[in-house]
């Protein structure tokens, strides 16, 4: 960026009239101009912000072909779209489209297919706005297939928490944090994946609160911190200890880990009585004997086998948790990105229903979300599995019957793709086939669809996985002024903590040509649908329209347009927060889990070890804005494989030598060769760990939780074997 422009911008980002920071979802506790932005978010609105830029000219001199060629890395960095374009296959080149045109054309191959043979993606950075058009053009289209970026992460969330306590959101305020006694953190890296949450771990750790936390990695950033914010702590080079006791679980150890804590605290209650909350159990439950039992017939054996933990090392949790009168449980994607991931979100709803820690101040669940607005588009109704109130009250003030059949998840819309059933693919936004696993499959399919297009800012390798017909269309980012008829607008987002607010750009577009994602949406859908019942143009002359329809078809929302615009915005209900269950018996339900016996002979076979997909600390999602990982010593590469130590003693290796890994979980053969195995003691022994997405070929598609979906990114059994010499 320009080096005066560059302050200037970040000092916008999380303030009550500049835009929401597209690197987390982690809320503002303040709304006021102090700076409200981290390391990450300054990259990331930075990398949005470039004055590179790629213009038709450069897609005349490269083809398609050269460009996959070319590293996930160089193809972002080489900046922003400017008009929008079509592949033409005869030159294997994008060329310049005219909007109108393309738009035409698009309607034109949509009227001719079946709409359950059309996929409609979203990314989690799409605005409400956006993402509630798309979804208004899907389902006037006639089709629920909704794939979408929290199907290969929270989706255990969105499904697992519902069956516990009645909805798929967090129960925690930041305002929680100030008052609880105990934070048990679960499977997550805050350094890298939602920095701003480190200052409020930081405030916690100050004030002597123990944070417990479970990870396969020593994660440096959960060990000790310091607060960019504090100018004593930096001035003196000082830090914070964060983790007041951290437990090395096993990749996919976690529903272990969790039933051996609960199992202590039952022997505790029967022993010395009042260590579970009895009279919550018996008011606010059901299904606690069915549970309690499965918890007594569940063998320490295959507690300590599976977790990697102790007996000991899960007493003392336990007596901590019995101790805190008022404890919150944060968890990410190490939670949720398993074959068992609904179990574990549910393991961790039953820990917190033990002791009674919803709906009382300083308690809760809290699930990390990574996009700064995944939780949003779902809330607005991007969701496969759409609620039959959800869709008469679309019925009803839309005018339109919208399918009642569910549609696809992110797996069955790639599924589908690759049996050629679907013919087509609308992204809003995102990196859709590189997001997914297994791209031996995947990959090839992307190129047997009729259509497909994406909106973006930037190019990345799903847009060169060209179809038949492909199209590019290059949208305002985050930080860029949005003028519309009416004038400039405002777009709105939702943070992992439910708080709605309003998100408005400053800075020139960084092409005449760009459109908003709500324009380009309702471009396609007016030329696709010519009898529309919705009045797309008007909705785009003017954002509070839409925003009125969001009111009228979404509960929670009234006076949407009003609350926006004061700072800080306004919190959606979350009816657990005052003990109400939206379930069908009106109750929390306590889940059974049997599953750790087979987790035990499974993740703790012989000689088979436990791959995480990871992310770098120059990287979001997809992402990557350099080649570094300084928080774990790798510098300038990301073909490494992070082993404990004692596993590459036990198989020959050293430090340094060429491995492969293979996956032994599928009658397919999956493998990735050449990775330079690195001794990384901060690793539990029996796991290992290698960079998202370049390790995805590992994961088999159909690796995935049963229960939500997502595919099994943390867990993957795997063999490492020394390269063969070449």
């Amino acid at each position: 960026m320009d080096s005066v422009k560059a302050p200037i911008t970040l000092l916008r980002t999380n303030q009550p009239d500049g835009f929401d920071c597209p690197g987390c979802a982690w809320p503002d506790k303040e709304h006021r101009s102090t700076f409200q932005f981290c390391e990450n978010g300054a990259k990331a609105v930075t990398w949005e912000a470039t004055n590179k830029r790629v213009r038709p000219e450069f897609f005349e001199k490269n083809t398609v072909s050269s460009l996959l060629q070319r590293s996930d890395f160089e193809l972002e960095d080489m900046g922003r779209l400017t008009h929008p374009l079509v592949y033409d296959r005869a030159t294997d080149t994008f060329r310049a489209v005219e909007w109108e045109t393309a738009f035409t054309r698009i309607g034109e191959i949509l009227r001719g297919l079946s709409p359950d043979q059309v996929e409609f993606y979203t990314s989690g950075r799409a605005s409400n706005e956006a993402a509630f058009l798309f979804q208004l053009f899907a389902r006037e289209y006639g089709t629920n297939n909704f794939p979408d970026c929290s199907n290969m992460c929270h989706e255990p969330t969105s499904v697992g928490l519902p069956q516990s306590i009645g909805i798929g959101k967090g129960t925690v305020s930041l305002e929680d944090f100030d008052r609880c006694e105990l934070i048990i953190a679960i499977g997550h890296n805050p350094g890298t994946n939602h920095p701003r949450m480190m200052g409020t771990l930081h405030e916690a750790a100050r004030r002597n609160v123990p944070i417990i936390v479970f990870n396969p990695l020593r994660e440096r950033a959960l060990e000790r911190f310091a607060d960019p914010q504090n100018w004593l702590e930096m001035a003196t080079y000082g830090s914070t200890r964060i983790a007041s006791t951290y437990f090395q679980v096993d990749a996919g150890g976690d529903a272990a880990a969790l039933k051996g804590i609960m199992k202590v605290l039952l022997e505790m209650d029967a022993q010395q009585g009042n260590v579970l909350d009895r009279d919550f159990i018996a008011v606010h439950t059901e299904g606690f004997d069915a549970f309690a039992k499965d918890l007594e017939a569940t063998t320490w054996e295959d507690i300590e086998k599976a977790s990697g933990l102790s007996r000991a090392d899960l007493e003392q949790v336990a007596t901590l948790y019995a101790n805190s009168s008022a404890t919150i449980v944060t968890y990410g994607m190490g939670v949720t990105q398993h074959s068992k991931g609904t179990a574990n979100v549910r393991l961790i709803a039953d820990l917190l229903l033990l002791r009674g820690n919803f709906g009382k101040p300083g308690a809760g669940i809290c699930p990390l979300r990574g996009h700064s607005n995944v939780q949003g588009n779902r809330t607005v109704g991007i969701t496969e599995k759409p609620s039959v109130g959800f869709l008469k009250q679309i019925e009803y003030v839309l005018g339109f019957v919208p399918p009642q059949k569910h549609g696809h998840d992110a797996v069955k819309a790639m599924q589908a793709m690759i049996d050629g059933s679907a013919k087509a693919l609308i992204c809003l936004g995102g990196n859709f086939a590189v997001a997914l696993p297994d791209a031996e499959r995947s990959f090839p399919a992307m190129g047997t669809l009729d259509l497909s297009v994406h909106i973006g800012t930037k190019l990345n390798r799903t847009h060169l996985l060209v179809a038949k017909e492909t199209y590019l269309f290059p949208c305002l980012g985050r930080t860029e002024l949005d003028v519309q008829a009416t004038g400039p607008q405002s777009v709105t987002v939702e943070d992992s903590m439910s708080m709605v607010h309003a998100s408005a750009g400053k800075l020139t577009p960084a092409s005449e040509m760009l459109r908003s994602e709500p324009a380009i949406v309702a471009g396609m859908a007016s030329a696709t649908l010519p009898k529309s019942k919705v009045p797309w143009l008007d909705l785009i002359a003017d954002y509070d329209k839409i925003r009125d329809l969001i009111e009228r078809t979404v509960p929670g929302f009234e006076n949407f347009n009003a609350r926006i615009r004061s700072p800080g915005g306004f919190r959606l209900p979350l009816p657990p927060t005052e003990r109400k269950w939206p379930t069908p018996s009106g109750k929390a339900i306590f889940s059974v889990y049997g599953g750790v016996k087979e987790d035990a002979d499974v993740l703790g076979g012989e000689n088979v070890l436990r791959l995480m997909t990871i992310r770098s600390h120059d990287q979001y999602n997809t992402t990557i804005y350099a080649l570094d990982d300084r928080y774990r010593g790798v510098f300038g590469r990301r073909d490494v494989l992070f082993m404990n130590e004692a596993d590459m003693a036990a198989r020959g290796l050293e430090h340094g030598d060429l491995v492969d890994m293979e996956t032994i979980v599928t009658g397919r053969q999956l493998r990735m060769k050449k990775l330079t195995a690195i001794a990384y003691d901060n690793i539990a022994r029996g796991s290992v760990a290698a960079y998202y997405p370049e390790a995805n070929v590992l994961v088999p598609l159909e690796y995935i939780d049963q229960d939500s979906g997502t595919p099994s990114y943390k867990s993957i059994p795997v063999r490492v074997l020394r390269s063969e010499v070449t």
